[in-house]
């Protein structure tokens, strides 16, 4: 992980601000509960709460592979936004995810991206996501997302 010295001082209220406007800007993402749990200055790492509405087999109580899907794709699209450090507008081109093994029904779910490259129109990004052990983790992707400027 690479340092904080980057970042602001205050930087529980610069989470709030990327929270606020991650679920501002993709409502989704408000509705699903995703929240920021942690950020640095090329990664990310987001929180979906479980939920019964999440749910994908009522009889396993395994939540549904959009949810986690969601929770990949915002978690790797703020880790671009940490990397290139402005606003910009992205979007996703291809995102590769493979699900290990089921979610466990009942527990939160994190995902941990990194934005390993960047070039002047594409971002590079990997995560995993788990429950709160990166070395079992649910599921693994790879990503990329466009950069448009304006």
């Amino acid at each position: 992980m690479a340092s904080d010295d980057a970042f602001p001082s205050d930087k529980r209220q610069m989470i709030e601000n990327i929270d606020r406007f991650m679920n501002d800007s993709v409502p989704h993402n408000r509705e699903l509960g995703l929240s920021v749990v942690d950020v640095g200055p090329e990664e990310a790492t987001l929180r979906l709460p479980y939920s019964e509405k999440l749910v994908g087999n009522p009889e396993t109580g395994v939540l549904h592979g959009g949810a986690v899907t969601t929770l990949i794709d915002a978690t790797c699209g703020i880790a671009v936004f940490m990397k290139l450090a402005r606003l910009a507008r992205i979007a996703t081109l291809d995102l590769r995810i493979d699900y290990l093994h089921p979610a466990t029904p009942g527990e939160e779910l994190l995902a941990r991206a990194e934005c390993y490259k960047l070039t002047r129109a594409v971002a590079f990004v990997r995560a995993l996501a788990h429950h709160g052990d990166p070395g079992n983790p649910v599921a693994s992707a790879q990503g990329t997302f466009i950069i448009v400027e304006d």
